[in-house]
């Protein structure tokens, strides 16, 4: 059987970056509490007047131009900060992208949601659904967070990040391996916003006065995550028949840089093999993979041939992780991505 293979990527960046000390001033932390606990130094946030859409077309078109042009016949969004409850907001960046009539839906996944949304994106290809699909990873964290809450205003940002895929062969450089997926919805409550959906709502109940914002549980979900994504990771290694030295760069979804660092342990791989971003983007949730693989091609530190190892974890709870050898991609920064490439590195 054929499957789906990376073809073009790109990202963007809102303009504005938020330095830890303006946080750390607002908050009476400092910058070596944030940086020590969360490896951030720096995120970008999204200007008043700009939504989710906004960056995911940018990041759309410098992936439609890193794959020569033309159209998709599928537009799939993974997002948890849509413009609007309803409609999906996919349609919309498929029609500012000037894709009419192309299907397009939204997956709501929270940090993992790229992993499900290429998931999608290959079952559309497989299928025969679609010969071409773009699928992106955006989110405007920033306007879903307690501004008040240090523990979760300090580490995110916004941002997005977006690939195309085509049909090919499962032994050709982009080719997605075998994927892995799964979910525990007995752990909703350690990754939610409590207010806004039809469970409020129709509870009768007024909400809180922060039950519009986002709220995580930190330490359970730290080390849920790190075994989370090592045992889905070595699902999808077991099924690609690599082993974990044969991985040349682990991209995880970015979430801690102390949580990219353990997974590498439990993994058996180098640390310095884990591509990392945080410091200077934060985490960026659904697009913190895409945005951590074009700033690394762009940097040089992925380079054509590279096994790669894509793993995620985020609110569901739900995790998945796929395999692919890294291809040889156009550039589709044309007005580069704000910060592209600033200050990625290895971990």
């Amino acid at each position: 059987m054929g499957t789906a293979v990376v073809t073009g990527i790109g990202s963007w960046l809102p303009p504005r970056a938020v330095e830890n000390a303006e946080l750390a001033n607002r908050l009476g932390s400092s910058d070596e509490w944030i940086r020590t606990r969360t490896g951030v130094r720096r995120r970008h946030v999204a200007s008043a007047g700009m939504a989710v859409s906004d960056l995911a077309v940018e990041a759309g078109a410098r992936a439609l131009k890193s794959a020569g042009g033309g159209e998709a016949d599928a537009v799939v969004l993974a997002t948890a900060t849509p413009d609007h409850p309803c409609p999906a907001t996919a349609p919309d960046v498929a029609a500012r992208l000037g894709l009419w009539s192309t299907a397009a839906f939204d997956v709501a996944a929270v940090c993992s949601g790229f992993v499900y949304a290429l998931a999608a994106g290959t079952g559309l290809i497989s299928a025969g659904i679609a010969r071409r699909v773009l699928v992106i990873g955006a989110d405007v964290f920033s306007s879903i967070l307690d501004p008040d809450d240090r523990t979760t205003s300090v580490i995110f940002g916004d941002g997005a990040g977006a690939v195309v895929l085509r049909p090919g062969d499962p032994a050709e450089p982009g080719a997605l391996g075998p994927f892995d997926l799964g979910s525990d919805g007995a752990g909703a409550g350690l990754i939610t916003v409590r207010a806004g959906g039809s469970r409020q709502r129709l509870s009768g109940a007024e909400p809180g006065p922060r039950e519009h914002f986002f709220a995580m549980a930190g330490k359970a979900v730290f080390w849920r995550a790190v075994q989370q994504m090592a045992q889905s990771a070595g699902a999808a290694l077991d099924r690609a028949g690599w082993r974990p030295r044969d991985v040349d760069r682990l991209v995880c979804h970015q979430a801690n840089q102390r949580i990219t660092d353990h997974l590498a342990d439990e993994l058996g791989l180098p640390r310095e093999r884990a591509l990392s971003n945080i410091a200077d983007v934060g985490n960026t949730a659904a697009a913190s993979i895409p945005l951590a693989l074009d700033q690394a091609r762009a940097a040089g530190r992925l380079r054509p041939g590279d096994r790669v190892l894509l793993t995620a974890f985020g609110g569901g709870l739900a995790w998945g992780s796929v395999t692919l050898r890294w291809p040889s991609l156009g550039d589709g920064a044309g007005g580069a991505a704000a910060g592209a490439g600033e200050g990625e590195r290895d971990a």
